[in-house]
């Protein structure tokens, strides 16, 4: 269900903090919601090899003095894990005829070109993350850390 709604509503990070009071864990008809320890309780089952490492926490805290739980505020929801998002962007910029080309990574989020594209205005964080995995696997390579950097397909 929560995968559902984040697909539906096109979430990526789900802050804790305001999903408590999303319809995902807050139930206004009848007044009742699920407590922050609760739904700490759920992020971890997703996860977790039992829950198909459906969500992966995100670290917001750098101090090392910061308690377990206040580190873990925010989580990546994956209805897609990184890895089926860079296949996606791989499959188009070979489909599109661009391997050999450098692109932007705004012109990978954000242009008209990919507009159709379900990773349209994707977390830039998340999209990273992808564009990490075709890294690793030898497709692509990475120039430059802000927005306007180049990656170039093989």
């Amino acid at each position: 269900m929560i995968q559902s709604y984040c697909a539906h509503n096109r979430i990526y990070r789900l802050s804790l903090s305001t999903a408590a009071n999303s319809p995902l864990f807050h139930n206004a008809t009848i007044n009742r919601r699920l407590d922050l320890l609760s739904i700490r309780r759920v992020i971890d089952y997703m996860s977790s090899p039992e829950g198909d490492r459906r969500a992966e926490w995100i670290s917001t805290s750098s101090k090392r003095s910061a308690s377990r739980d206040e580190t873990r505020s925010a989580a990546w929801v994956y209805w897609k894990r990184p890895e089926e998002w860079a296949d996606m962007v791989y499959e188009w910029v070979d489909g599109t005829g661009q391997r050999g080309s450098v692109l932007t990574v705004y012109e990978l989020r954000e242009s008209e070109a990919v507009s159709s594209c379900e990773w349209v205005d994707m977390d830039e964080e998340l999209f990273r993350s992808c564009l990490d995995v075709l890294v690793r696997r030898g497709k692509a390579q990475i120039f430059g850390e802000m927005e306007g950097s180049g990656v170039k397909f093989y």
